[in-house]
């Protein structure tokens, strides 16, 4: 039923491939469009395709990404102010009534990935509100606008190489909306993560994360493939914590998804 997105260890060599000569990062919009010519031989180099390459060309530097970018005020909430602010009472309920509507396909996940619906579920519920809204921003600008920013340039810069090559394979269009940092989907992926772990959950013979199945069980897949350990604990300072850090970065964040978790499982 779990189909993978990419199998070959080449096509992801290929795509974590450095690239010999890196395009020159700027902090204003003024060095987009010559950055974005740079970019391109870097991101050909790396074996994006002309579909992608025709993204680039036609992507735009996305002030409210950059905006968005340095005020993530809700990270330096303390844990019960960022679960309020959150909404995570509401999501730990949608979360229950979720689970046993949908029992077997979770219970299949967890019997393939070895992750509890709880993870998934409030991971779900966190970043998109369960699908209720999943951005209104286009992914490759959004993308490519932090590749170049100097803030976080290399870290972004294999997720602007990803999301092209989505757009090669017609998992996304340049049009596809996300998140503020070009995230997609469900469960919102950084595309680079999108083309790694994207598995087909439904079963229809493709992988698209705007599709609630692909989604969690891409989000499992994920998990499993960055060591989580089927029937060990995940709440802080248990094995499968670290694991949730790989997730998101933010200390809060990761203290509240397991805490959801646990709710949701009960």
């Amino acid at each position: 039923m779990f189909r993978t997105l990419f199998t070959t260890t080449a096509a992801i060599c290929t795509f974590v491939a450095a690239p010999t000569l890196a395009a020159q990062c700027g902090n204003t919009a003024n060095g987009f469009e010559a950055w974005k010519g740079a970019f391109a031989q870097e991101a050909r180099a790396a074996g994006v395709g002309q579909p992608g390459l025709n993204a680039l060309a036609s992507a735009r530097y996305a002030n409210g990404t950059i905006a968005a970018d340095r005020n993530q005020k809700s990270f330096k909430y303390s844990l019960s102010k960022f679960m309020q602010v959150r909404g995570a009472d509401t999501i730990v309920a949608q979360g229950r009534k979720r689970k046993a509507r949908n029992a077997g396909f979770y219970s299949s996940l967890e019997q393939r990935y070895g992750v509890p619906a709880g993870v998934l579920l409030a991971i779900h519920g966190m970043e998109t509100g369960f699908g209720g809204f999943m951005g209104d921003s286009a992914v490759v600008s959004a993308i490519t606008t932090l590749a170049y920013d100097c803030r976080r340039s290399d870290f972004f810069v294999p997720h602007a190489i990803g999301a092209l090559k989505l757009v090669d394979r017609g998992a996304i269009t340049p049009n596809t909306k996300g998140a503020k940092h070009g995230e997609l989907g469900h469960t919102q992926f950084l595309p680079g993560n999108a083309l790694n772990y994207g598995v087909d959950g439904s079963g229809d013979g493709r992988v698209d994360f705007y599709s609630e199945a692909d989604a969690i069980a891409s989000t499992a897949n994920f998990l499993r493939q960055k060591g989580w350990q089927p029937g060990a604990g995940y709440q802080e300072g248990q094995p499968n914590f670290r694991v949730i850090q790989a997730w998101n970065a933010a200390g809060v964040y990761q203290k509240a998804i397991a805490i959801m978790a646990s709710r949701i499982d009960g």
